[in-house]
């Protein structure tokens, strides 16, 4: 027995029970109808002419029904006579590769075949202007090259900085559509400046690029779309502002407070930017925004196929499983990190052989004087919070929240013979 197990022995995983959390539901029940009725408002409708060869830029986050808003923006655009076509807008993601970038789409039910017309992905970006500290604003080449740009994008708070835009229209156009090196500049200042930047460097691109809208998502803490703007290049800014407070109020978390270990089942590039989302946990890796984090110890257990080995924010957890570790795809990671100048969100946790040896490494180093009556918490993912699991001893809280109710009665998590989850 190796001295980590021995440290281990005789801490046991206390009874869990399934909660469901219930939040605002409001969401729209056709989605091709409202983004239908976006478009043909008169100043999108202006903007396409035939012949046009347009650029749709579509990125790495997480949106709900970004199959279905790329084929119907794509049908559009085809409707009016335009010639589509798709880049990826994701800055570095796909470790900064044009390759890398169409599996992400593709990863995403983003095909060619999907979408009724071409990727074209490439690095190469144009340099179409400069802000005022003298940083050069870069353009995708390909897009840069097109009659016209549009892109679909999310609005959401961001993971590492507080401004009027954080993710969504701003960004997409400032990191997305200025694909790796356009992303390292944005980010050269580190997030202390990251607010400024972006905005800078989106205003020289309304202006200087051809940009003809924006489709801007609001989704509900479901994942279910709650907004659809599609917004003309000259109000992309305004609009983006607009709906960042409604993004922010609806954000799933965790009605539960405080919290001695928290299990996040999986991270992954498509759940966040930085693998869990730091809005839900609390746990920030930049120190250019903070939270009221009340969660001691993080364990996290598993990494999404999806992110292809790219487990960036894994450095806000305290513990990880040695599965984590071996799919780990370092040079995308790093790239990722270091293009963001966040090297600690790619720091490595305690590295553990098994959930069991994570959860009760966690558990032991919780600081709670009782380790039997720490409070534990286990999720999914931090996109999926509706139905979590609580330790039998926050049971009482669940009658006194009407936003909370029981799902099951306690039990046992089970484990296989080498000590990972059979429930997960």
């Amino acid at each position: 027995m190796s001295i980590v197990q021995e440290m281990l022995e005789g801490i046991s995983v206390p009874r869990m029970i399934k909660v469901k959390q219930t939040f605002c539901s409001d969401r729209i029940d056709n989605v091709t109808l409202e983004l239908r009725k976006e478009l043909n408002k008169p100043q999108i409708l202006e903007k396409i002419s035939p012949g046009k060869r347009i650029a749709v830029g579509v990125g790495s986050r997480g949106i709900t029904n970004i199959v279905l808003l790329v084929q119907e923006t794509i049908k559009f655009l085809k409707e009016r006579g335009a010639d589509p076509f798709i880049i990826p807008a994701m800055g570095s993601h796909g470790g900064a590769t044009a390759k890398g970038q169409v599996e992400i789409l593709e990863s995403l039910g983003v095909t060619e075949e999907a979408a009724g017309c071409p990727i074209v992905s490439s690095m190469d970006v144009v340099e179409i202007g400069s802000i005022s500290n003298g940083l050069p604003v870069l353009l995708d080449r390909n897009a840069a090259e097109a009659d016209g740009i549009v892109y679909i994008a999310r609005v959401k708070p961001h993971t590492a900085f507080r401004s009027k835009s954080e993710s969504g229209l701003a960004k997409m156009i400032s990191i997305g559509l200025g694909k790796h090196k356009g992303a390292s500049i944005c980010h050269s200042y580190g997030y202390r400046n990251m607010a400024k930047h972006i905005l800078e460097i989106a205003e020289v691109a309304l202006k200087q690029a051809s940009i003809l809208f924006g489709v801007g998502v609001v989704e509900n803490a479901y994942d279910e779309t709650m907004h659809i703007k599609v917004v003309p290049a000259e109000k992309i800014i305004e609009e983006d502002q607009r709906l960042l407070p409604i993004a922010k109020e609806n954000i799933a978390r965790i009605l539960v407070k405080p919290i001695d270990v928290l299990i996040v089942d999986k991270i992954g590039k498509e759940i966040s930017g930085e693998g869990m989302d730091p809005n839900v946990t609390g746990r920030y890796v930049s120190p250019y925004v903070g939270g009221d984090s009340k969660v001691t110890q993080i364990a996290v257990l598993d990494l999404t196929e999806n992110s292809h080995g790219n487990a960036t924010g894994m450095g806000s957890a305290d513990y990880i499983t040695r599965r984590i570790f071996e799919k780990l795809d370092f040079d995308a990671m790093y790239a990722n990190c270091i293009t963001a100048v966040l090297p600690s969100a790619a720091r490595t946790p305690i590295v553990l052989n098994s959930d069991y040896d994570v959860i009760r490494a966690a558990i032991r180093t919780s600081e709670v004087p009782d380790l039997n009556t720490a409070r534990i918490v286990r999720i999914q993912n931090t996109l999926n919070l509706e139905t979590i699991m609580i330790s039998e001893s926050m049971l009482q809280e669940t009658g006194n929240n009407p936003n909370l109710s029981l799902l099951s009665e306690p039990f046992e998590l089970q484990f296989d013979m080498y000590g990972n989850l059979l429930n997960i």
